[in-house]
């Protein structure tokens, strides 16, 4: 059994079979578990013989979402961070201490979308019996200081403070010498004529990706096509952030996607 999966039983188990109900909203447990690894692995530091990760992770709630977390929040916080410790140790990484993993409310957050921020907390120290005789420990990294926001939805992050200054803008797609406007409801991609963007091409899903914005950002989604999407070349599994000047295909037609 993955350990994944071993961790959405125990959850279950502490909500005592109301974990599809009360965790009906984007964000669920196990997204949060992935996206601490994740966050973990991304912020490693490497000495000479260690590579040392976070052991303090604070996850942001919208307040709603953190509303339905209330009951079991504690309980939660502990298996997430018996989690962390065990991925830890799988990939072979460093921590100073057992894992911590505590929730707040971020007002400035949407139903479904939560904030991670890492950080390295060293212990204190304990008096010493004796004068120290051992070297000092080797460095370790320092808070990162920065919040990624995530949507459990759509898989897609950005940095707290970039989202709240984010500007609505029109995005753009240069396509077949047209320059077509996409509107703040975005589009949807396809042979079919249903579709905002139509693009005759043989190889394209009637119904095959859209482009909506989504939290400052654009986000390419694949419609589970036959022959799937790509951004600047590489198959997209997930939705994924396109930037102005990336290349979107469908299909065997390419797109440029711009913003004005």
């Amino acid at each position: 059994m993955s350990v994944l999966r071993n961790l959405e039983e125990k959850i279950a188990g502490l909500v005592e079979g109301t974990f599809s109900r009360v965790f009906r909203s984007e964000v669920r447990p196990v997204e949060i578990a992935r996206r601490l690894a994740r966050e973990m692995e991304e912020h490693k530091s490497t000495s000479l013989a260690r590579t040392y990760v976070p052991n303090e992770y604070r996850v942001f709630l919208s307040p709603r979402d953190r509303e339905r977390f209330a009951d079991y929040e504690e309980a939660l916080a502990s298996e997430l961070a018996g989690y962390l410790l065990e991925h830890a140790r799988g990939e072979r990484l460093t921590l100073v201490s057992r894992p911590v993993v505590s929730f707040e409310t971020a007002p400035e957050l949407g139903l479904g979308e939560f904030g991670i921020q890492t950080r390295v907390v060293h212990p204190p120290e304990e008096p010493a019996a004796e004068p120290a005789v051992s070297p000092p420990p080797a460095p370790v990294p320092e808070p990162t200081g920065r919040t990624m926001v995530h949507s459990a939805a759509d898989r897609v992050a950005q940095p707290l403070k970039e989202r709240a200054q984010a500007r609505r803008e029109t995005g753009v797609l240069l396509f077949d010498g047209k320059r077509l406007v996409v509107g703040s409801g975005g589009v949807t991609l396809g042979r079919s004529r249903e579709c905002e963007v139509v693009v005759d091409d043989p190889n394209v899903s009637r119904k095959h990706a859209e482009l909506r914005p989504r939290g400052g950002s654009w986000v390419l989604t694949d419609l589970g096509s036959t022959n799937g999407s790509s951004v600047n070349g590489r198959r997209i599994d997930a939705p994924t952030v396109v930037k102005p000047g990336d290349e979107i295909e469908v299909g065997s037609s390419v797109m440029t996607f711009e913003l004005q």
